[in-house]
């Protein structure tokens, strides 16, 4: 990481300044255990749910499938909030998997990063949708600049944000 040292001592404070920002954003992501959300837009998910990371935030499309399995777990993990628990969304039946993903980027993005925690969320997993172009893009309007294809769907990731 960059020091005040190295800052005092370069010719150009802004490029040492600079530098110090990058070392210390990537020592961030090195250093820290990625904070993930999953995303589930997969209407028959069901008792799958339950396999995913206890402690993750975990959004899910609320179906006649999904529903009772988050009101089981719900139940039976408690002490969770909205950083680690499970959060049922409705969408209208007429969405794609991947445009209830976009549906529900801004909420996910205000629960989960930088006004509503410290870390904010680096990792997004959604299951149900492929990546796409378009997810692409939309993701990275929130800074996600890493995506990889997952049999089920994809995961992307970004660095935390700096204030």
């Amino acid at each position: 990481m960059a020091s005040l040292r190295t800052l005092r001592l370069s010719g150009n404070p802004n490029v040492a300044l600079s530098e110090m920002v990058t070392s210390r954003i990537e020592w961030r992501r090195m250093t820290a255990a990625p904070y993930k959300v999953y995303v589930v837009v997969d209407r028959e998910f069901g008792e799958q749910l339950a396999d995913l990371e206890q402690g993750a935030p975990v959004w899910i499309v609320d179906t006649p499938t999904n529903k009772p399995v988050a009101q089981r777990l719900w139940k039976g993990r408690t002490g969770k909030d909205h950083l680690s628990g499970i959060t049922t969304f409705e969408v209208p039946n007429a969405l794609s998997p991947e445009d209830m993903l976009f549906a529900e980027l801004n909420t996910i993005d205000l629960h989960h990063g930088p006004h509503s925690a410290d870390p904010p969320y680096t990792v997004i997993e959604v299951v149900g949708a492929p990546l796409t172009t378009r997810a692409k893009a939309a993701l990275s309007e929130y800074g996600f600049n890493e995506f990889h294809a997952k049999p089920k769907g994809f995961t992307a990731r970004r660095l935390v944000p700096l204030d």
